[in-house]
């Protein structure tokens, strides 16, 4: 019996989650193309930090994080959950843990580690990787692929024909480790949301009153677009504005309340004391300085210096106006940093254009997943999560389209 051959491009989290399933039926033959040299470089990337690959909240709570009009990526992610990535982790040889703020990680927090034992796997299961090779055109189940040399010169040009094709190549961010979204001329527009930065950082004009703190945290706040989604952590100064994961968990209510002019985003600066009580102990110091006055508030250098970036000069002598300043401190922003500075992407191929399986409608045997779909999430495990969870539901796609049981 001649196999079935299937083609992934793209050797991203998704990718290589749908070669995982696929590779465990004798019946395919799987190959992954990847225009970089490497694979999962975006996982590796993260990875620096500690690689955050899922969330261990309440399933219930955590798929209504996803900015999505449609069900099914929900059911693909209790398809494989947080406990499914665990066990699968395990399985490879990688431990994890639950940290203090439910998020999941290796024990050795290392995602080199993870990877390698992966890739390790998927090539001994059979799976052909074909690393600078990039696909230029897309039409149904047949591929155009070049081949690039190191110094990333066109050496071959090629097309091929597949019995399935999974997409994952990735959203719009971060086009150096391969996520560039040039997938998109292969759709109509119509099929398409167009792509927008999430995940990312904001643009506030700052005076050079500020150059100093550039880096530096503005900590434990409360922050707020609009006053029924305010979360706390902290921000940091950039010199292009703000940044912190507090600021992209609020890149959805910000992008709502955008226009011509930017958004306010507003501050509490001592969500632990209220109005009343700051106020007071106000009152109690009237007598001494501003700076002083703050300063027994319990507001650090850098919470002064934006208090006094970001009000008027005429109402540093009102103390009560400052009061409410600090619990209500409106910061005028801009907008966005740019697309490719983004951690990820929303936006993609719509839901509409694609059936249960992931495949799209307008091409049998055509199948995407990962962030190249019309989704969005906060960071904290849900973007990896929802990445592995797509790619494998698009493989169980290609194996019903195929009829190719379970061997």
């Amino acid at each position: 019996m001649n196999k079935k051959h299937i083609a992934i491009v793209g050797a991203g989290a998704a990718g290589l989650m749908a070669a995982e399933v696929l590779s465990s039926h004798d019946d395919v033959m799987v190959s992954v193309y990847e225009h970089k040299p490497t694979a999962a470089r975006k996982i590796l990337m993260a990875g620096k930090t500690g690689l955050n690959i899922s969330h261990a909240e309440p399933l219930d709570q955590f798929v209504s994080r996803y900015l999505v009009h449609d069900e099914r990526l929900a059911n693909y992610v209790q398809r494989f959950d947080a406990n499914a990535i665990r066990a699968w982790m395990l399985g490879l040889g990688v431990e994890s843990f639950v940290g203090s703020t439910g998020r999941i990680f290796p024990t050795q927090m290392k995602a080199s580690v993870l990877v390698r034992a992966w890739l390790n796997r998927l090539s001994e299961a059979g799976v052909a990787f074909y690393y600078r090779h990039g696909c230029i055109d897309v039409q149904g189940t047949t591929l155009t692929l070049v081949q690039s040399d190191q110094k990333g010169e066109v050496i071959r040009q090629f097309s091929q024909d597949f019995d399935a094709v999974i997409l994952a190549c990735g959203g719009g961010s971060h086009a150096k480790l391969g996520s560039d979204g040039a997938w998109q001329e292969w759709f109509d527009d119509e099929q398409l949301t167009p792509l927008y930065p999430s995940n990312v950082g904001v643009l506030k004009d700052w005076s050079s009153f500020i150059e100093p703190l550039y880096g530096q945290a503005i900590k434990r706040v409360k922050a707020w677009v609009q006053p029924q989604h305010s979360h706390q952590g902290d921000i940091i100064i950039s010199h292009y504005g703000l940044e912190s994961g507090l600021i992209y968990r609020l890149n959805h209510t910000m992008r709502q309340a955008m226009n011509q002019e930017g958004f306010v985003l507003h501050l509490d600066l001592l969500p632990d004391k209220s109005l009343d009580a700051i106020i007071k102990i106000v009152q109690q110091n009237k007598k001494q300085s501003l700076n002083t006055v703050l300063k027994k508030l319990g507001l650090d250098k850098v919470k002064i210096a934006v208090l006094r970036e970001c009000t008027n000069k005429t109402d540093w002598s009102d103390f009560i106006k400052m009061a409410n300043h600090i619990k209500d401190l409106s910061i005028k922003c801009t907008g966005f940093r740019p697309i490719d500075e983004a951690i990820s992407t929303g936006g993609g191929v719509k839901w509409s254009c694609l059936d249960d399986d992931l495949q799209c409608l307008h091409q049998a045997g055509l199948f995407c997943a990962g962030e190249m779909l019309d989704w969005d999430a906060p960071t904290g495990g849900y973007l990896l999560t929802a990445c592995f969870a797509t790619g494998r539901a698009a493989a169980h796609g290609v194996l019903k389209f195929l009829d190719v049981k379970k061997s």
